[in-house]
């Protein structure tokens, strides 16, 4: 279904930040895979996931709190600095932290003048020159075939465009596209690689998400799943196999990324760049106004801290040893725990069944209504397990890609994961109940995985506004019932309701049920429930959990 096209206003960017997570959440792979240049780590694409999610959440930050009424509607200059200073201290890695410098040159333009003069095409124009400027002078030393280029040729490509903020989104993006296909030629170690520039991949594909929103309709992207040949051009085929062919030679490089906030002054921040200048390369300082985000590739990591140290506050650093994948943060230096053999890292919708899940061993992330959690909230969870194996349990089909970015980073971190797209609390029970930690980790997978997917899960909730559905239209205030993610029941009364969901889902068989209650549901339903299990039903058991807070009234599971 086409979206509908957006004026450039704070609505266009929390727009543009949504639909880009999701293309860059699709093609993070794909990215990843590509990526051979600076470093051939494998992380591009997660990096780019990852910098935009924090911008997507600084500007659902905005929004929220003019929606719970305790603030004036967001302007477009309100969106634009969310975006830029999240995007600002969320990035990560090379490619991540140039386009945050991006988003900084785009909102400098288009806060100017405070919402105050409708942005026009103009604007949008002055705002992707200023973004691939800015970004080229973060750079210490700018090299062409990267997504500099690829960039610059987006603004150069807006020069002809017609007097429309689609029509100069849309020459960008082809302006972009162009320049992505002559990498290859203006690199030589993507040449021997024969892939395109990652990091102008991922830029391709946020101006891709820009163009949709300001016009409804998502640039066509040829070829398809199982094709070798990638949407930047004609004449440029990858053949994507999840590893990096032909580095670059010698792999003689820097042995340490190191990454910091850092508020500090502008002057401070010069004589920064020249000493980090001097000790490693691919060196990166975007920001302004006091707060910066440094990035650099070294072989002394402890000399590059020290320089952040003699410039002002660094914090949030992050070290990452190339050969090593091993990642460290400040303080690493301390005596470190053994890690345990195997652990278990769950997303869960609230108080009570985390407590539950905690019991059972698992580590867990809390799942607020309307909140959910950040990629970054997942692997420090991750860190917080401490383990050589972790197994992750998303329990929300919505959370897919992002938990598939939290499990990529820990990789890279030296961490063995895997991923069970358990899409709902009660499946995550299922796979916690046959979990054995003794057991091979791909048998242990296996058995959890298996487990999951047999359960049925059904959810009990009130409407929250008038709206289409599988079971037909429901009002403000009915009780709807999700069998598998669709509704399928509406009525009046929960008990009613939930009772309905249930047999509707015991018709299909079944041997054990399992009921987690929210603080809203009426005492008497998992009474009335268990009771007609018992009735109706020989030979199934009934499980009731209590999940304190959470999002539905009552959730259901059916193994």
């Amino acid at each position: 279904m086409a979206q509908v096209p957006q004026p450039l206003d704070a609505l266009a960017v929390r727009a543009w930040c949504g639909l880009a997570l999701k293309a860059l959440g699709r093609a993070r792979e794909e990215i990843d895979a590509i990526n051979v240049y600076p470093v051939a780590d494998g992380d591009t694409g997660t990096n780019l996931y990852l910098t935009v999610e924090s911008a997507a959440a600084a500007v659902e930050a905005v929004f929220a709190g003019y929606e719970a009424g305790g603030a004036q509607r967001p302007t477009l200059a309100d969106a634009v600095r969310a975006m830029a200073h999240g995007a600002l201290i969320g990035a990560r890695g090379n490619s991540g932290t140039i386009l945050a410098q991006l988003l900084r040159g785009m909102a400098q333009v288009l806060a100017a003048d405070e919402g105050t003069v409708p942005p026009d095409a103009e604007w949008l124009r002055l705002a992707l020159r200023r973004a691939a400027d800015s970004a080229r002078e973060a750079v210490a030393h700018p090299v062409e075939g990267t997504v500099l280029s690829v960039a610059s040729a987006a603004a150069d490509a807006v020069t002809g465009a017609e007097d429309d903020c689609g029509a100069v989104a849309r020459a960008a993006y082809e302006g972009a596209r162009a320049a992505l296909a002559a990498t290859p030629g203006q690199l030589a170690v993507l040449e021997r690689a024969g892939v395109v520039d990652a990091g102008g991949r991922g830029l391709v594909v946020v101006l891709g998400a820009l163009v949709e929103t300001l016009t409804g309709e998502a640039p066509g992207v040829p070829g398809g799943p199982g094709r070798a040949v990638h949407p930047w051009g004609d004449g440029v085929v990858s053949v994507v196999t999840g590893e990096c062919a032909d580095p670059p030679a010698g792999g003689g490089g820097p042995g340490y990324e190191v990454i910091y906030l850092l508020e500090a002054d502008d002057t401070a921040v010069a004589r920064l760049r020249e000493r980090l200048d001097g000790l490693g390369d691919s060196l990166v300082v975007v920001g302004g106004d006091g707060l910066w985000n440094v990035h650099v590739h070294v072989d002394d990591a402890g000399a590059a801290v020290e320089a952040g140290v003699e410039a002002g506050r660094p914090h949030r650093i992050r070290i990452t040893h190339f050969a090593a994948g091993d990642a460290h943060t400040a303080g690493a230096g301390r005596p470190r725990r053994e890690p345990v053999q195997r652990a278990v890292v769950a997303v869960v919708p609230g108080e009570g069944l985390a407590g539950l899940y905690q019991e059972a061993g698992a580590t867990t992330v809390l799942a607020r209504a309307g909140e959910p959690p950040a990629s970054g909230e997942l692997v420090e969870a991750v860190r917080r397990a401490h383990a050589r194996e972790v197994v992750l349990l998303p329990n929300d089909a919505d959370l897919r890609d992002t938990v598939a970015a939290a499990a990529e980073q820990a990789r890279t971190e030296g961490v063995r994961v895997a991923l069970i797209p358990t899409r709902s609390a009660v499946q995550g029970i299922a796979a916690l109940a046959v979990h054995e930690p003794e057991r091979r980790f791909d048998e242990d997978v296996v058995a959890m995985t298996s487990a999951a997917g047999a359960t049925r899960y059904a959810e009990v909730a009130v409407a929250e506004r008038q709206s289409w559905t599988m079971a037909g239209i429901c009002q403000a205030g009915d009780v709807l019932g999700m069998i598998d993610g669709d509704v399928a029941v509406i009525g009046s009364d929960v008990t009613a309701t939930a009772e309905t969901v249930l047999d509707r889902m015991l018709a299909a068989g079944g041997e054990m049920v399992t009921l987690v209650l929210g603080d809203e549901a009426p005492d008497s339903v998992a009474d009335h429930l268990e009771s007609r299990v018992r009735a109706s039903y020989l030979a199934v058991d009934t499980v009731i959990y209590r999940g304190g807070r959470q999002g539905p009234i009552l959730l259901i599971g059916v193994e």
